[in-house]
C-alpha cells in the first residue's frame, strides 16, 4: 500500500500499529520530503520577486531541484516497505533450515537500500536549503531553518534503519562500507544542517 496516498491522520494512525510497514524508514522519507518542502516554499516566495532578481535563476533551478527530491523522498515511503517486507519474512523462517543465514543476508543489504538512498536525498535537500537561506526571501528564512533542521532529523532518522541492519550482516566488509557512507553523511550534513540552524537564529538578534 502506498500509505502516501493516505490523509496524514491515516498514516499516523498505521504508523502507530503493529504493521510492519511503514516504520522508521519510511517516516523518515515522509519527514524529509516536508522538510525539503518548507526549503521550496522559501523559494516560491522569492521568484518573482524584484529585490531577488538577480538570483531568480538560480533559485528557480533550485526549485525544480526540490521539486524533484520531494517526489523521490515520497517514492522512498513505499520503497521502504517493499524493501523490509522480505526480511521481515526471512525472520520467519526456521532457525535449522539451511538457506535461512543466505536469504536474511540478501534481505538484510536490500533493506539497507532504501533508507542509504533517503540518507542521499535529504542531503542534496540540506544543500540547497543552504542556498535558499542564504539567497532567498527574507520573510521566509525562518522556513529555511526549519527545513534544515527537519531534512536532519530526517537523515539521522533513516542512519538509524541502516545501522540496525549493517549490525547484523554477516559480510562485514560489506557492513563496514555501509556504515562508513552513512557516518559520512551523518558528519558533514548534520554540521551543514545546524549551521543553517544558527545562522537563521543569529538573524533574529538570538
Amino acid at each position: 500500500m502506498d500509505m502516501t496516498l493516505e490523509n496524514c491522520r491515516k498514516f499516523v494512525e498505521v504508523l502507530a500499529s503493529d504493521a510492519p510497514a511503514p516504520g522508521g524508514g519510511g517516516a523518515a522519507a515522509l519527514v524529509g520530503a516536508i522538510g525539503t518542502a518548507l526549503g521550496n516554499m522559501v523559494g516560491s516566495l522569492t521568484v518573482g520577486k524584484k529585490k531577488y532578481a538577480d538570483v531568480e535563476a538560480q533559485i528557480v533551478a533550485l526549485k525544480q531541484e526540490c521539486d524533484g527530491l520531494q517526489k523521490d523522498l515520497l517514492d522512498q515511503v513505499e520503497a521502504d516497505e517493499v524493501n523490509f517486507l522480505p526480511l521481515a519474512r526471512a525472520y520467519g523462517i526456521p532457525k535449522d533450515d539451511p538457506s535461512r543465514e543466505k536469504v536474511m543476508e540478501e534481505a538484510t543489504i536490500i533493506a539497507c537500500s532504501t533508507p542509504m538512498k533517503i540518507m542521499e536525498l535529504c542531503c542534496q535537500a540540506i544543500d540547497c536549503i543552504a542556498v535558499f537561506a542564504e539567497k532567498g526571501s527574507r520573510l521566509a528564512v525562518s522556513d529555511a531553518g526549519c527545513g534544515a533542521v527537519i531534512c536532519k532529523a530526517a537523515l539521522q532518522a533513516a542512519s538509524l534503519n541502516v545501522f540496525i541492519n549493517t549490525k547484523t550482516l554477516k559480510d562485514r566488509e560489506t557492513a563496514q562500507a555501509l556504515n562508513a557512507k552513512a557516518n559520512g553523511m551523518l558528519d558533514t550534513y548534520c554540521a551543514k544542517a545546524d549551521q543553517i540552524f544558527h545562522t537563521v537564529k543569529a538573524g533574529f538578534g538570538q
